[in-house]
């Protein structure tokens, strides 16, 4: 501190006409009726937060303790992580959800196999030699996740299960992993909380033994723990009621823009075995997660939102809308072809790949599908006019969305944690940078179970 005239006088040593006046909190201006004090539980500690009785969400003034801290624990230091990120926030739904007790945290992540790294070093050539190596890598993409403190976490792309399973493990986190079939090192794996949910059934799919390519994807049926904590009105342990029961599919399908037959067939038979396993465990909800290699303004992602496809009418080589949509804001209109109806030829070997039959050209899936950003509004420098994130993946050679988070209508979305801007993402000069470590965004959401959800 600087001495002399200027100088600040220790607060000992102040006299009252130099006190210094303290502003009054807006909090206390508002109706005392707008305002309900509620307990929350963070890592075992209880802290009280003010919440707006009108939107049922954190208020402006409240302190929340940094997940990302240094604090002691009975006289032991325990490290927070590191990760800081002010550049992505929650975006909230409008809805009032605070009748909704029973939600889960559900993340989906292409984490950048190591080997794809290596092998495509030409998506990269922007990207310093320090930031591809896994060993940076994981730190970040581990710090990162324990930020957001997800309870479903769905990977794409993970060639070091062994690794992720380690870091994970400190966190409560247990997984299971289905590695690709052929000379691909990589895999899909899903990881949950293991205090909160019980893994009840585990199956996977193969693409190849149906032809389909060297491709994978995890079904996974949880239900949630009797002693999980309402996140609803209080922290108090939850009554002995019945526990939810829901399904969780992870998904990479092929890469390859050419080949939409193969895409097709891949979330066809995908959608087909998560259906029959959400009927076999009590028509439970449906979660699906992953990277679908496919634009939203793509036949593919309309196929989702819809529930079905005249495949007639689209390009096999178009189907996923990697080469003809590149970066835009413009939804793919329901009744594009209306106007101009344009039958393409379908090989019958293409139509068995993409339908399962080569007499067969509409595709139908039993699944009311919704995508969780679209479900929950953003920032216009953040998302399309379907309501997607601009772009979930950035390098070299593409910047665009082919990661969602779908849901089925048993469960509502409350806040989906937005992407960042285009600008913000061409300051980085591509994926990986030094903050973020894939070249792929994570995708963030909370869902919660609708008064109608299957209980068990």
């Amino acid at each position: 501190m600087e001495g002399g005239d200027g100088g600040v006088q220790p607060r000992s040593h102040r006299s009252p006409s130099t006190r210094i006046k303290r502003k009054k909190s807006p909090i206390k201006n508002r109706s005392a009726h707008s305002i309900k004090r509620q307990k929350i539980v963070f890592n075992k500690e209880i802290v009280t937060q003010e919440f707006d009785s009108a939107q049922n969400r954190p208020s402006s003034s409240t302190s929340i303790p940094d997940s990302c801290s240094t604090r002691k624990h009975k006289g032991r230091k325990i490290k927070r992580s590191r990760f800081r990120d002010n550049s992505r926030q929650w975006v909230w739904c409008s809805r009032d959800f605070s009748s909704y007790r029973d939600k889960v945290i559900v993340l989906s992540y292409n984490i950048l196999g190591v080997e794809n790294a290596s092998n495509h070093q030409d998506l990269y050539f922007n990207v310093s030699p320090k930031l591809l190596k896994w060993k940076w890598r994981k730190k970040l993409i581990t710090e990162e996740i324990s930020h957001y403190n997800p309870e479903i976490l769905c990977f794409q792309e993970v060639d070091r299960f062994d690794d992720l399973e380690h870091l994970l493990n400190r966190d409560g986190l247990r997984g299971v992993y289905k590695a690709r079939t052929g000379e691909a090192k990589d895999g899909c794996a899903m990881f949950w909380k293991d205090d909160k949910f019980t893994l009840l059934h585990q199956e996977h799919i193969e693409f190849q033994n149906f032809g389909l390519c060297h491709n994978v994807a995890q079904l996974c049926v949880f239900k949630m723990r009797k002693s999980r904590l309402k996140s609803g009105v209080d922290t108090e342990v939850s009554p002995i009621t019945p526990t939810r029961r829901f399904l969780v599919g992870n998904i990479h399908v092929l890469f390859n823009p050419k080949r939409g037959d193969i895409k097709l067939g891949q979330v066809r038979l995908f959608l087909e075995k998560a259906h029959r396993l959400s009927q076999e465990w009590g028509s439970i909800p449906v979660i699906i997660a992953g990277d679908l290699n496919s634009m939203p303004q793509s036949a593919l992602y309309q196929f989702l939102a819809s529930s079905e496809l005249d495949i007639l009418l689209h390009d096999r080589k178009k189907i996923s809308g990697q080469v003809d949509f590149p970066l835009q804001r413009k939804a793919l209109s329901s009744n594009i072809y209306t106007t101009r109806p344009l039958i393409h030829r379908w090989s019958e070997e293409e139509l068995r790949l993409a339908t399962g039959n080569e007499e067969i050209s509409l595709l139908h899936h039993h699944l009311k599908l919704s995508s969780a950003y679209h479900g929950v509004p953003g920032n216009y420098s953040t998302r399309d006019d379907n309501g997607e994130p601009l772009a979930t993946s950035y390098h070299s050679k593409f910047m665009g969305t082919v990661d969602y988070i779908w849901h089925t209508e048993e469960l509502v979305p409350l806040r989906v944690l937005e992407t960042l801007s285009i600008d913000n993402l061409r300051k980085t000069g591509g994926l990986p940078s030094e903050k973020w470590g894939s070249d792929h965004l994570a995708l963030v959401c909370e869902l919660a179970f609708v008064n109608g959800g299957t209980k068990t």
